[in-house]
């Protein structure tokens, strides 16, 4: 671990920091953080980690040998993010790694919440939803220009 954790503005919700990158490259990502868990509703722990965490992860737990951007557990909640997959995804989304950030946590979030994308309704409902809480937190719409 790179980093032992830092508690974020959410009293007993825990923000870790376990790879030193996310730091660097989103000074701020704690608050981030904290502000897209609140404006979502969502009480739930944060884990901003690295690449060979949410592979190791997400093949335990859903039999793909890969990593991911985001990762939610119902209990106890809890969302990881993946600093390498986030990071690509935003370039080549053309967006800081910072709107992302704010834009998985969010994600994450409504998954907590029941919200899922597996059919086209469903996904509509969520991203609109998604769009919703980060206008809110000024984060641009996410689903603007794809």
């Amino acid at each position: 671990m790179d980093d032992p954790g830092s508690s974020g503005p959410l009293g007993g919700i825990e923000i870790v920091i376990t790879d030193r990158r996310w730091r660097a490259h989103v000074p701020d990502a704690i608050r981030r953080v904290g502000r897209a868990l609140v404006a979502s509703g969502c009480a739930a722990s944060v884990a901003l980690t690295d690449d060979l965490t949410v592979k190791k992860l997400n093949f335990r737990d859903r039999g793909k040998n890969k990593p991911t951007n985001v990762l939610t557990y119902e209990q106890p909640p809890e969302i990881l993010l993946a600093f390498g997959v986030v990071a690509r995804e935003a370039r080549c989304q053309h967006k800081s790694i910072g709107n992302h950030l704010s834009h998985l946590i969010v994600h994450g979030a409504l998954h907590l919440q029941g919200y899922d994308h597996h059919h086209p309704g469903e996904a509509r409902e969520m991203e609109a939803q998604e769009t919703r809480i980060l206008a809110r937190l000024d984060v641009p719409n996410p689903w603007k220009n794809r």
